[in-house]
């Protein structure tokens, strides 16, 4: 190898080993990385910042504002609601997770798929109680093994299906490929519901509720003809809130002290709830809990257009030493006062007849300009936003749920590419008002795409410098004229280079090398193409193989290790059926 292919190499190793540390943020240190490479001349401009341009990277951006149109309108809390559950296990979570996850993966796109479902099961970790890390690498795993049951459940199967048309060979039909990715995805599923439930890590960081002196009561009322009349409290998620505890139900001029589990919910029980500041932000997002203050329907715009805030009230402010509903709080401030904290501890009585001191904490429902006109505000000492007020509108969940069956359907028929047709649906959200445009852009999640776009970087350094190609031809050498032996050393190259490269860059690298062996060998070339593509789109052992590892690594937390601990055994079992499999389908 050159020089600089061993330069290449070298940082590659070094992020590599950053990234094990787990110490600093993986768009840092991927950023880093390609940052050295381009200065050291190892790769130019466009190769560094190309997978910034990637329509895949793009797409992943515009499907979070997806993504949120679905939040936002209801869409998803109907969908998760239906499909995912209220799970009591580590063990049934995952199960009801990876079989929707793996069919649905197989129809769209899976780097997409994990765009739009890793924010909903953030939320259902939060709610549940289970660990995230427990989830988003199966989440990860899951769509993978979908991906390669079709031909348009991943884009490297789309890469390989137009190199083969760029060779004069016929391209690969929609479900051709199933005949080794359904077993594969059937067995993956099998040995990743093992392995997740005794090797992966609950790491207590990703659902840890900060911790905070302040401690709010909060009075919620169960809205009539809402989803949670007629269930009890532990079916309908409210007996495991973290860092909030239901205190007492008031219900028909009487108070439930002890609440049982069983406790059955009636339209317009008042439920009393004490927490920390951030749970209690969580409280306000359930469907079918509404504030008991009438003030809140009182204020100017709808509650998806709102947020909450945190306030300390200052000594200069004007309603120090009046109650909420003598200053006109909601009049004078165009916000509500939701709880009120004095001292850490929880003020009781109605929010309206508490008399405001300095130095109480506040926790308002306002409009974000709320924020920036008093931040620097002499009426209170702190302002803060925490997040958007409210639970999901319902009445836009069926334009939403249309705007994501139509994207779905169009793909899939082929009428539009993945990219154009999320453009067109996150265009659809905003116009509809299934998702307002600040939400939408506070969706985006920047680092990951940062992370991703890095990573492209790199990927091209070890292919632009020879590097790969070099690790290709090595590893080819050791197969000999055995056609079996070398499709298993085909498969394993692809492997062995998606961990380090982008998949649609290792089947590109090792498909010429396929088809040459199976010419040289006097053999058919389809198991050899069939094992690149499978190879190349199932990488599991490191988080630069697959983009949705990525875009799960920071959110679960995640170590390097766990992905080699998990992502080995299954590439050997992958390696074993495809191999196994693919000489039989298309005889040599």
């Amino acid at each position: 190898m050159s020089i600089e292919a061993w330069i290449a190499t070298g940082v590659v190793v070094a992020v590599f080993g950053v990234l094990g540390s787990g110490r600093y943020p993986p768009y840092l240190v991927l950023l880093g990385g390609v940052a050295v490479l381009l200065a050291g001349g190892i790769i130019d401009t466009g190769e560094a910042l190309a997978g910034f341009s990637n329509s895949g990277v793009i797409t992943v951006g515009v499907l979070y504002v997806v993504a949120a149109g679905l939040k936002q309108s209801g869409a998803l809390a109907f969908l998760t609601s239906r499909v995912l559950g209220r799970p009591r296990t580590v063990r049934g979570a995952q199960a009801r997770l990876l079989f929707p996850v793996t069919i649905g993966s197989a129809f769209l796109n899976n780097t997409p798929l994990v765009a739009m479902l890793l924010p909903v099961l953030m939320d259902w970790s939060r709610s549940t109680g289970i660990p995230a890390s427990k989830l988003l690498l199966p989440l990860s795993y899951a769509a993978i093994l979908g991906g390669v049951c079709t031909l348009i459940g991943t884009s490297t199967t789309l890469v390989v299906h137009g190199l083969l048309l760029a060779e004069g060979k016929p391209g690969l039909e929609m479900f051709e490929i199933a005949w080794v990715g359904l077993p594969c995805a059937v067995l993956g599923s099998a040995l990743l519901m093992w392995m997740a439930r005794r090797w992966l890590p609950a790491y207590e960081s990703v659902l840890r509720i900060p911790e905070d002196p302040r401690e709010y009561t909060v009075e919620m009322r169960v809205a009539p003809r809402g989803p949670l009349v007629g269930k009890s409290i532990e079916n309908a998620g409210l007996r495991h809130l973290p860092g909030l505890y239901l205190m007492e139900i008031h219900r028909g001029g009487h108070v439930v002290p002890v609440v049982d589990p069983a406790e059955r919910l009636d339209a317009g029980d008042q439920l009393v709830f004490v927490g920390v500041v951030h749970s209690v932000v969580d409280l306000q997002q359930i469907p079918g809990l509404e504030p008991t203050t009438e003030q809140v329907f009182k204020l100017d715009s709808h509650r998806s257009q709102r947020c909450f805030a945190e306030a300390v009230v200052s000594r200069t402010h004007p309603l120090v030493g009046k109650t909420i509903r003598e200053g006109r709080f909601r009049n004078l401030y165009n916000a509500v006062v939701i709880a009120v904290s004095r001292n850490g501890e929880r003020v009781q009585g109605r929010i309206g007849d508490i008399e405001l001191h300095a130095g109480d904490s506040l926790l308002l429902e306002a409009l974000p300009s709320f924020v920036e006109q008093h931040r620097n505000s002499s009426d209170y000492y702190l302002v803060s936003r925490l997040g958007d007020a409210g639970p999901p509108t319902t009445a836009q969940a069926p334009v939403a749920m249309l705007i994501l069956a139509t994207m779905v359907t169009v793909v899939a028929i082929g009428w539009l590419g993945m990219l154009q047709a999320a453009l067109l649906a996150a265009g659809a959200m905003l116009m509809t008002r299934c998702v307002s445009e600040d939400t939408a852009r506070r969706s985006i999640d920047w680092p990951l795409l940062v992370a991703i776009g890095s990573s492209f970087g790199l990927g091209n350094a070890l292919y632009e410098t020879g590097a790969a190609a070099s690790l290709a031809g090595a590893l080819l050498d050791q197969a000999g004229n055995h056609p079996w032996l070398a499709l298993a050393a085909i498969y394993a190259t692809t492997t062995i280079i998606s961990e380090f490269v982008t998949n649609n860059a290792a089947a590109v690298i090792v498909f010429p090398i396929a088809m040459a062996t199976a010419t040289t060998l006097q053999v058919n070339y389809m198991p050899f193409v069939i094992a690149v593509a499978v190879a190349a789109s199932a990488s599991f052992a490191s988080p630069l193989g697959y983009q949705t590892h990525l875009m799960v690594f920071g959110p679960g937390n995640y170590r390097l290790r766990d992905f080699v601990r998990m992502g080995i055994p299954m590439n050997l079992l992958l390696w074993i059926i495809t191999t196994g499999l693919a000489p039989f389908v298309w005889p040599f």
